[in-house]
């Protein structure tokens, strides 16, 4: 695990094609890059941990507790621990992404090139670390 990490975040994300991407893992954090594709969702899901969404390219559209909010390049959001939530793709391009969790929520090092890939590791999950 490094001590320190420098990134350019942004240049990154644009350039990830990966579903799930996980760039750093700290012990008590984690950067994390997405790239869904025209339609396709992340999914409803909770966390007992924190977790900020930052959208670099696209629009979507987010659930935080039923509550639906269009979002766009340049916004972020901030999903506390234990909210359901969901992300989706409108656009006909990719939407790309970052996010930072806190605490971790994949193994170190994980690459998923697709929903398909995550929903398999989901099934059969590897320690966070």
């Amino acid at each position: 695990m490094p001590k320190e990490y420098v990134m350019e975040i942004k240049k990154e994300a644009k350039q990830n094609e990966c579903f799930r991407k996980v760039l750093a893992t700290a012990q008590k954090s984690q950067v994390v890059l997405m790239s869904l594709q025209p339609g396709e969702e992340i999914g409803m899901e909770v966390h007992d941990g924190d977790q900020i969404i930052y959208v670099v390219e696209g629009d979507g559209l987010v659930v935080l507790d039923s509550e639906e909010r269009e979002v766009e390049k340049g916004t972020l959001i901030l999903v506390p621990a234990g909210v359901q939530h969901n992300l989706m793709n409108t656009d006909d391009k990719r939407l790309k992404l970052f996010t930072i969790y806190a605490p971790p929520q994949h193994a170190p090092g994980t690459v998923q090139a697709t929903r398909k890939d995550a929903e398999m590791t989901e099934r059969h999950p590897q320690p966070v670390g």
